[in-house]
């Protein structure tokens, strides 16, 4: 078997062969007149009637010899044969494309249509073009890419061998087309929000750091889907917002945890958690529906039917039933000792109660499948949501939970500006005692909303949704995932 280089410099001889030969091997235009969907689309008109037109399309595959060779393009909207017959067409021109040919070059054909012996559309050349000569192998057609990273490096080779990969991104697509346009047929106005802050806000996250030369001040990409910016549009009398777009989280990476990601938040003026459950569980069902045709799937080991009732999940009550822990009156040595006794992992650098309390969750989370909300969660873990009047100790929030999983997270948004400013100087306590993902004090947002804003409810949800429905990693689900620079040999 030929290595790699030896396949490039006989490669490379036929691009010189081409250019001898007065041929340009990467020409700009293309005579290309229907694409091969269009082809297969109007194959029996374009038979019947024996018209001759320009295709193209990547070669997959070359058999046959001799005088007759057949040939199979794929232009990515589908595949299609050609036949290449000596007596059909120049001999120079036949002689040369057994001379300079290889799998995974662009061509273009000129010629008539028919139907093999074996019944298969075929376009029989009469002339030929080259449009891009290929360098290098695409990978074996039965086993393409085995190594996950090579796959990952090298997605384009991954999605041009397997459809299923191909597949992932068209549904993924269609998902947030689905999300958008149910919020649009929902009255909210899609709206950009800056990605460079100089103060970050709406999520317990650890930021990336940039410069800002022009302006020269320490600025951060945004964790969230610009909350604190969209609330201030609620201020400012827009009733119902949304935004769709990356945003950026300096954490660990894993199945569910990438750090550039696709967010959706909406924000909606005069409505509180319990109207938000009731639309996001509609919008849910929705985008299930447009991109997967059912509401019944299988994820992590878990049977979801999104159509059936929804659950609610308290969740002191729920973290109870699994540890028998109340964390509302535990201490943090106490919930330390539960976690300990559980196995669970967690990080002691910033270490707090509310991180305690956050990682117990997270244990019991794991064995739910749902689909349902969690509600009730405390203050000390929820500092931009509204306090329940009936039980301060917790909150007016809620976050779809699906196969073990919080798949968004919602809130009646806090409005009082002193209450707000007081849970930022909590979480600006914590951060200076060693909590990164703790929130910055934002000093220009409480100012905003000492102006006055509505009763509103604000939720968002990341890509993690889609991947899974998809019943996939998020990193799969993402056309080119963030990867180390290889290493130079």
């Amino acid at each position: 078997m030929s290595s790699i280089d030896e396949i490039r410099d006989a490669r490379l001889k036929k691009l010189e062969l081409l250019k001898e030969k007065g041929i340009n091997p990467y020409p700009a235009d293309s005579k290309r007149q229907l694409s091969l969907k269009e082809t297969i689309e109007s194959f029996e008109s374009l038979e019947k009637n024996g018209e001759i037109k320009w295709v193209s399309g990547r070669i997959m595959s070359l058999r046959g010899q001799g005088a007759i060779i057949f040939v199979t393009l794929n232009d990515g909207t589908a595949s299609f044969q050609a036949l290449f017959k000596k007596d059909s067409m120049d001999v120079e021109k036949f002689n040369l494309f057994g001379e300079v040919i290889d799998i995974g070059d662009f061509i273009e054909v000129e010629g008539k249509f028919f139907v093999t012996k074996r019944g298969e559309k075929t376009v029989e050349v009469l002339n030929w073009r080259m449009l891009s000569k290929s360098l290098r192998p695409l990978p074996e057609k039965w086993h393409g890419l085995q190594d996950p990273e090579e796959r990952f490096r090298k997605r384009y080779l991954d999605m041009l061998m397997n459809g299923e990969i191909r597949d992932i991104f068209e549904k993924k697509a269609k998902f947030w087309d689905a999300i958008r346009n149910f919020l649009k047929k929902n009255g909210f106005l899609e709206v950009e929000t800056p990605v460079l802050e100089i103060t970050t806000g709406g999520a317990d996250a650890k930021p990336f750091a940039t410069y800002h030369n022009a302006l020269d001040v320490d600025v951060y990409l945004r964790i969230s889907m610009g909350e604190l910016w969209q609330k201030q549009l609620m201020v400012g009398g827009i009733p119902k917002t949304f935004e769709i777009g990356r945003q950026f989280r300096n954490e660990g990476m894993d199945a569910e945890h990438l750090q550039d990601y696709t967010q959706m938040e909406f924000y909606w003026a005069y409505a509180n958690y319990k109207d938000g459950m009731k639309l996001v569980e509609e919008m849910y069902k929705y985008a299930a529906e447009e991109t997967f045709g059912t509401l019944q799937f299988k994820i992590r080991g878990f049977d979801v039917d999104l159509g059936k009732e929804w659950e609610i999940y308290d969740y002191a009550e729920t973290i109870k039933k699994f540890t028998n822990v109340n964390i509302l009156e535990a201490t943090e040595k106490e919930i330390k000792d539960k976690l300990d006794e559980l196995k669970v992992k967690y990080d002691m650098e910033g270490f707090n109660i509310t991180r305690a309390i956050d990682n117990l969750w997270k244990y019991c989370r794991k064995q739910i499948g749902g689909p349902g909300f969690l509600i009730n969660v405390p203050v000390a873990i929820s500092p931009l949501a509204k306090r329940d009047e009936k039980n301060p100790q917790v909150t007016e929030r809620f976050q779809p939970i699906i196969a073990g999983s919080e798949l968004g997270n919602g809130y009646s948004e806090l409005n009082d500006p002193i209450d707000q400013d007081e849970r930022f100087k909590g979480q600006q306590k914590l951060r200076e005692g060693g909590d990164e993902e703790a929130q910055m004090h934002a000093h220009d947002f409480v100012e905003a909303l000492e102006y006055g804003m509505p009763p509103t409810c604000g939720f968002g949800m990341s890509e993690r949704v889609f991947s899974f429905l998809m019943d996939k990693p998020m990193r799969e689900c993402q056309i080119f995932p963030l990867m180390k620079p290889k290493k130079e040999e």
